[in-house]
């Protein structure tokens, strides 16, 4: 083949595939918007439902089908395979016969941006020793403080309101999933069986507060002794999926995704119980005990805030620095990236937090 014929092959070949690689780009950011809107609809749907599929994000995720399959099970649907940590197959897509994906109407809402969202915005240093200087941990941007009130992917934000995430400012109209929206003001009017003030913290929580809330719980005995018994509730965390499984009286009524511990710092498989809750933790972080279990003279207090690294609310256990706590990162959830706890989403542990109280069993299995 001459240089000349061989070129000719060459820049032919290139154009074809050139043009191949297009049509289905264009194919595929066509489909798109159905997907976008099939998945999402479904991850509103078990968001709803408290069975919750992780970060909205208009895609057919690992948390998605697991939630699906825990809904499903807790109408006495026949269980469905068990799902591995491991993404589904690209292009696979979960069965919803039966779900009534109707009620989710509409799937968007627009939101209008308020002076008090702002309000919870700063900014946050990356080194720790700075950011124990802080009065609070905030919200980094308007459109972190948006995604995490509606339960949704900061990239899906955008996604959803191209070019208008970056300067978010009071009075703006945003385009956010129909979830029932989670707001820093409703920590403060949380109502748990068990809370107590954020400032009893110590190791992540769990000596200190279990201490002072046996001293309510007595204090509190005696006021609760004519109340009619509460259903039993029961908290059950499977390692292996990644899901966190409430039971009232046996029967499962939600699910939520987390993160356990890493292979260092491996969360406690045993039965456990909740000492109480605390709002707006503070949190202190001590790499010797973050690492090795190990308490040292050397840490740092950080201040509350949904960017504080327990997030919004900490359930103790009655294990040493051991409990259920929100997140500054919830894209970080469902990856073995804990220190030894249970990370969930702030808008997921918040929920959790009205569920439970003092004496609630938690298995880890």
């Amino acid at each position: 083949m001459t240089l000349r014929l061989r070129s000719t092959f060459l820049a032919a070949s290139c154009a074809s595939l050139f043009t191949i690689t297009a049509v289905e780009a264009a194919e595929k950011s066509a489909d798109r918007p159905a997907e976008l809107e099939a998945a999402a609809r479904l991850q509103v749907f078990l968001d709803r439902a408290e069975f919750a599929p992780g970060k909205i994000d208009g895609r057919y995720g690992e948390f998605t089908f697991k939630a699906l399959a825990l809904y499903r099970e807790s109408r006495g649907e026949p269980a469905a395979p068990p799902v591995k940590k491991t993404e589904p197959k690209a292009n696979a897509t979960p069965d919803v016969t039966g779900l009534d994906l109707a009620s989710i109407d509409p799937l968007f809402i627009d939101y209008t941006v308020t002076e008090a969202d702002l309000q919870q915005i700063g900014e946050v240093p990356d080194a720790v020793p700075e950011q124990a200087k802080q009065k609070s941990l905030p919200y980094q941007s308007a459109a972190e403080a948006i995604a995490e009130k509606f339960h949704a992917d900061v990239d899906f934000l955008e996604e959803l309101n191209p070019g208008k995430t970056k300067a978010i400012k009071a009075g703006d109209t945003l385009r956010v999933p129909n979830v029932e929206p989670f707001d820093l003001a409703t920590v403060k009017n949380l109502k748990p069986g068990s809370d107590v003030a954020a400032n009893d913290l110590g190791d992540e929580g769990g000596e200190d507060l279990e201490k002072t809330d046996a001293k309510k719980s007595g204090k509190d005995a005696k006021e609760k002794a004519d109340e009619p018994p509460a259903p039993a509730i029961a908290v059950k965390i499977d390692t292996k999926t990644n899901m966190l499984s409430v039971f009232e009286a046996d029967k499962l009524i939600a699910a939520y995704p987390v993160t356990i511990g890493s292979d260092e710092t491996e969360s406690p498989v045993g039965e456990w119980k909740v000492t109480g809750v605390a709002k707006n933790p503070n949190f202190r972080y001590d790499k010797a005990m973050l690492n090795k279990g190990e308490r040292s003279s050397n840490f740092h207090m950080l201040p509350p805030g949904p960017n504080n690294p327990v997030g919004v609310v900490w359930i103790a256990l009655n294990k040493k620095g051991i409990g259920l706590h929100g997140t500054s990162d919830p894209d970080s959830i469902g990856r073995s990236a804990s220190h030894g706890c249970v990370r969930l989403a702030n808008w997921d542990v918040i929920r959790v937090a009205g569920k439970v109280k003092t004496g609630v069993a938690v298995s880890i299995h």
